[in-house]
């Protein structure tokens, strides 16, 4: 009888401490490394792939919204598309299915080794990637993608009170067809990626810039006056947009940001 009540005291204290341990940030959830690839649709061909897998900060302003989103605006372009969480489907048979993936706020260590050098050979070999917003945050440990896909590494941006701002956006390319029935005065409310460099180099075109002095710049992480948001690069036989925004829902109901996704769909896949 003793040793029954002495378990069931230790029960109750072990409930009491678990009780007492703070919920986990739905923001920042369990990393998951997936293994076991998802089953596609059958007849999938040179579809559009909707990835938003997060083992570093989960946008939950966002998701799912913008990944609904996407998916009409592949559809508007007559093209299948196929929306996962799941890494594993980052492998050579299954993005041969795919012309297009969309890297949706993808965060932390999204793929395992064998994943990233899956989609490399894809990106290299041909194929076409849109990568939104917290793509290029920085919380990834890819030395490749951060240096030479996006360009530049993350080093911050506004929070507290300043975290959502209305910012003004330029046109450096308005003939470029990612940027084509852009139309301005474009000032949206996001939350704004500052940089360490300009992003450079061969095959690389800067599509828009956000000016600083429409905003407040976190401290010590202002760009100055060539401040990137959206940019274009060809990488090997493949091309890669990059599009800094997209931090709130209301993001991807601007027609504005809505015609550089479904422009950047286009042209990435070539057609």
């Amino acid at each position: 009888m003793a040793i029954g009540k002495l378990a069931m005291l230790l029960a109750g204290l072990m409930l009491a401490g678990a009780a007492q341990q703070p919920p986990r940030d739905p923001h920042l959830p369990a990393p998951v490394v997936d293994s076991v690839p998802p089953e596609l649709p059958r007849g999938l061909r040179d579809g559009v792939l909707i990835l938003s897998k997060t083992n570093g900060w989960r946008h939950l302003e966002h998701l799912p919204h913008s990944n609904a989103v996407i998916g009409e605006l592949a559809a508007a372009a007559r093209r299948r598309s196929y929306a996962t969480e799941n890494a594993a489907v980052l492998n050579e048979a299954q993005l041969a299915h795919f012309s297009v993936v969309v890297l949706n706020s993808v965060s932390g260590d999204f793929a395992t080794p064998a994943q990233q050098a899956a989609l490399r050979k894809w990106i290299e070999a041909g194929g076409g990637v849109v990568a939104l917003h917290a793509a290029g945050d920085g919380s990834h440990a890819w030395p490749w993608w951060i240096d030479e896909v996006i360009g530049a590494r993350f080093t911050g941006h506004p929070g507290g009170a300043d975290h959502i701002q209305r910012a003004s956006i330029s046109i450096l390319a308005p003939d470029h067809p990612v940027m084509a029935g852009v139309r301005l005065p474009w000032a949206p409310e996001d939350e704004w990626y500052s940089f360490d460099r300009v992003p450079g180099g061969a095959g690389l075109t800067l599509l828009a810039t956000i000016d600083e002095g429409s905003y407040r710049p976190p401290e010590g992480k202002a760009m100055g006056k060539l401040h990137p948001v959206i940019w274009a690069r060809q990488v090997g036989r493949g091309r890669v947009v990059y599009a800094a925004l997209g931090h709130t829902p209301e993001a991807y109901d601007d027609p504005n940001f809505r015609r550089v996704i479904a422009n950047a769909l286009r042209w990435v896949a070539k057609r």
